[in-house]
Parts: C-alpha cells; structure tokens; sequence
C-alpha cells in the first residue's frame, strides 16, 4: 500500500488540493475536477516518482487512485 501514499503525495502537491480530497475509489475528473492537462502533468510526475513509463492503453485506466496504484502495482512485480 506504499504505493497508494506515494501517489497521493504526487497529486496533493501537483493538483494543490488536501490529502482527504483524494479518495481511493472516487474519480479524479469527478471528485476534484482534474482536467486533461492537469492528467497529462499527474501522469509526467507519476512516471517520474516511480520510475517508470506508462502507456496509452495503461493511461486510460488512470480514473482513481485505486486505478492508478493497480497500474503502478502491475509494474513493481514485473
């Protein structure tokens, strides 16, 4: 779950928002008005703190945080 923590931290301090704002199973976009942009900047700095790259297909799936730490998790065991 370390991974959930990480990218929490990422996105408070990019998207400027309080950590209790960001629900494990809640949509970005929805919940805190996360634009495209602001996604594009999100995955950038998500990449950058884990060490890893992303692709589109695996992008699509970046709706929440549980959706994102599934994604991330994914990388870690290979």
């Amino acid at each position: 779950m370390v991974a959930k923590e990480q990218i929490k931290d990422v996105l408070v301090k990019l998207l400027k928002v309080r950590p209790e704002e960001l629900k494990d199973d809640v949509s970005l976009q929805d919940s805190i008005g996360v634009d495209s942009t602001e996604m594009v900047e999100s995955v950038i700095a998500l990449e950058k703190a884990f060490g890893t790259k992303f692709n589109p297909k695996e992008i699509t799936k970046f709706s929440t945080i549980n959706e994102i730490d599934a994604v991330i998790q994914s990388k870690l065991v290979k």
